[in-house]
């Protein structure tokens, strides 16, 4: 029996998650859906058919989606509607797990790999975080767990952005990029979003496209002319993204500078707008590549050392690696102290062998871990 796809759906307090899911259930897209709903805040899916005091709450909508409330364990939950499923009580073709406003995802997604019985029935499809553009700002700035969210989403929809300007949306993308490069970002009208951008997003796949936000990459990869920045030290507004270049090799460099580019930073090209520099958040990302092939003893022994001490404050992290003694990509991910890898397609005839890792975390001692990924080059 194929496993059942779950996706995690995440987000602070009031910022439309609960708008989101209704629309995803009671649109006529002809899928069962279960939903696990793990908060008694004000705005249930439905007030009015969750509002029981049994402790085992499982509710069939009129569309044949079912609804359930969660009292005890998320893995106890997921157990007993799998059960049900196979004795035909219940019918559903995957979940959608939605978190407190107040929690963290990372556990909740290591569910899915730390239990075998779960991992054998479901599958980790994608987190999808909605964030708030009214009140994202502050949010971000006084909690960590908004931070987190954004940190693990394979996916972000902004609401509310009829509620500000247009370039306080563009400086919250520019913010949210920062932190997290890998989710695309797209603003919903009160939950009006299209089935397929928020089912089977497979961003838990190991496959060999590393999904980074391509305009976030122009920004990382092109030098722009006329900054006139110093470059001695590391910029107090959060490059972060950039700055792993720094080691020697796979400087990236703008042909068309008017000035040499000794120093080992890649510009940002919004330097010039104040407005994206005012925070400094502790969720950040950055980009690490090399031209060189890793040496995978080497490699296995860094990256287990690093997830066994930093592991907590790691959220995502992702790869597409070249490695010494296969013609074979290797492709590898994780989630905290959870790691994965596996062996993706050939390089193609004349593809460039270059290993791309990005490293989504809290505080994450960059210095270290380009320092330690450089020495397990070949």
């Amino acid at each position: 029996m194929s496993l059942i796809p779950a996706t995690i759906l995440t987000g602070f307090l009031g910022s439309g998650k609960t708008t989101l899911l209704k629309r995803v259930l009671h649109e006529a897209h002809g899928q069962k859906i279960a939903v696990i709903e793990n908060e008694f805040g004000e705005e249930n899916i439905d007030t009015d058919i969750l509002r029981t005091e049994t402790k085992e709450q499982i509710v069939q909508m009129s569309n044949g989606c079912i609804c359930c409330t969660i009292r005890e364990d998320l893995r106890e939950t997921l157990q007993l509607l799998a059960a049900k499923r196979r004795k035909g009580l219940v019918e559903f073709d995957r979940i959608v797990i939605e978190t407190t406003g107040l929690a963290d995802p990372g556990p909740v997604a290591q569910t899915f790999f730390m239990d075998d019985e779960i991992a054998e029935t479901y599958l980790l499809d994608s987190i999808i975080t909605l964030v708030d553009a009214k009140h994202a700002n502050k949010q971000l700035d006084d909690r960590q767990e908004a931070r987190r969210q954004v940190g693990f989403a394979d996916q972000i929809f902004l609401s509310k952005t009829d509620l500000v300007s247009a370039a306080e949306t563009d400086a919250l993308t520019h913010r949210l990029k920062h932190m997290n490069p890998r989710a695309p970002i797209r603003a919903v009208h009160f939950g009006d979003v299209a089935l397929k951008d928020v089912l089977d997003l497979r961003g838990f796949n190991l496959n060999s496209k590393l999904d980074i936000d391509p305009d976030f990459l122009k920004e990382a990869d092109h030098g722009h002319a006329g900054h006139d920045h110093d470059h001695g030290h590391d910029h107090e507004h959060d490059h972060d993204h950039a700055e792993c270049k720094e080691e020697g090799h796979d400087h990236v460099h703008d042909e068309h500078c008017g000035h040499d580019h000794d120093h080992k930073h890649v510009h940002d090209e919004n330097c010039n707008h104040p407005h994206h520099h005012h925070y400094d958040d502790d969720v950040k990302s950055f980009v690490f590549r090399a031209d060189r092939a890793f040496d995978p003893a080497k490699l296995e022994d860094f990256l287990g050392a690093i997830v066994n001490i930093y592991g907590p404050r790691m959220l995502r992290y992702k790869g597409v690696l070249n490695m010494h003694g296969t013609d074979r990509k290797v492709i590898f991910q994780g989630v905290h102290q959870l790691m994965g890898s596996d062996l993706g397609p050939e390089w193609a005839a004349g593809e460039e062998r270059v290993s791309k890792m990005v490293f989504i975390g809290i505080e994450l001692p960059k210095d270290i871990l380009v320092q330690g990924l450089e020495q397990c080059l070949v």
